[in-house]
């Protein structure tokens, strides 16, 4: 039997920051999955467009490889027989864009598909969408430069499509609306407004196994109703003493892997199964979600992403009931390969 190989897209066509993200995550899943003898190519994209394919994600190795335009990469590409791509980048581009390129390349990948992703990273219309499908959403309204927010605080005001929580505020009074809208209008051109559900904050995260969907316990975080509201970017990434960026929000003092037997666990997981469905995801899904007072969930955002890595949100999940890195990363080529068939 062939050695399967495996294309790690990393890097970022839109900024820095979502460079180092994605490299900070795919070498995480390669050095982890590295005993699965898979052969592993890197095709790593920067902000200016240019494709480099290293040996390693080493800034070093990074720098000395050759830069090529993207017709030269797909020569390259369709030179290596790979068989399958794990997409690991994070920016609007990477999601939609490159996805769509291994698509027209008949290339499989893992992770749900370009026009899906570009639905979700817009947290207004994937509001839209799972509302439609029957579940509870914070109401909101969705405001551009100039509008003024007809909801009484406290909301939460978030940039309609940006990630790890930059620019995002809740508001207890009116008089922090202005403020509040500058901040978000600096990471979109559209803000949404919410009404700030009080209660537990959880992520709860789908995979698909020979076609059934699996729900994964859940990850909680910690918020506080008076010193730690909601989740900010200090909670999730950090930058590091040698510039690198860097992991912030593991550790059991702000998220935790709940216990299965805690009441909200099989009813999230059935409002998630049901936004997964809604959505049309594959392979997996992971949603955010507010628990009321009276244990009722809340669906905040999807973050369609898993790149694999020990750290990643559904690894951690994953391996809390017995599912290694190793053996999720398989059921998830045996989805994607086998629904290629």
């Amino acid at each position: 039997m062939s050695v399967l190989r495996i294309l790690h897209l990393v890097g970022s066509a839109q900024n820095d920051f979502y460079c180092d993200l994605s490299r900070l995550y795919a070498q995480d899943c390669l050095a982890a999955t590295a005993e699965l003898h898979y052969d592993s190519t890197i095709a790593y994209i920067t902000p200016d467009g240019e494709w480099r394919f290293p040996t390693s994600l080493s800034r070093e190795d990074i720098a000395q490889a050759k830069p090529m335009p993207v017709f030269e990469a797909i020569e390259f590409i369709a030179a290596q027989n790979i068989d399958i791509v794990l997409p690991q980048m994070f920016c609007i581009p990477g999601m939609t864009y490159y996805r769509a390129l291994f698509d027209l390349l008949k290339i499989p990948y893992i992770g749900n598909t370009p026009d899906l992703m570009a639905i979700t990273a817009h947290k207004a219309r994937t509001k839209a969408i799972v509302e439609a499908a029957g579940v509870k959403v914070p109401f909101g309204e969705l405001l551009r430069q100039g509008d003024v927010p007809t909801i009484a605080p406290p909301v939460v005001i978030k940039p309609v499509s940006s990630d790890n929580s930059l620019g995002v505020t809740l508001v207890k009074d009116a008089a922090e609306y202005d403020a509040a809208l500058e901040k978000a209008f600096e990471y979109a051109d559209e803000a949404m407004v919410e009404t700030f559900i009080e209660g537990r904050e959880v992520r709860c995260g789908i995979i698909v196994k020979d076609g059934e969907l699996i729900g994964l316990p859940l990850e909680e975080y910690l918020v506080d109703s008076h010193e730690k509201p909601i989740r900010t970017y200090a909670d999730k990434l950090k930058k590091t003493d040698d510039g690198n960026l860097g992991f912030a929000a593991k550790g059991n003092n702000k998220s935790w892997i709940l216990d299965p037997n805690d009441p909200i666990t099989q009813k999230v997981q059935e409002v998630a199964k049901k936004c997964h469905q809604a959505l049309g995801c594959r392979h997996y899904s992971l949603f955010d979600f507010r628990i009321d007072s009276q244990g009722q969930p809340w669906f905040l955002e999807a973050g369609l992403y898993c790149s694999f890595a020990p750290k990643s949100v559904i690894s951690s999940m994953a391996k809390a009931v017995g599912i290694s890195l190793n053996e999720l990363l398989m059921i998830a080529i045996d989805e994607t390969l086998g629904s290629n068939k």
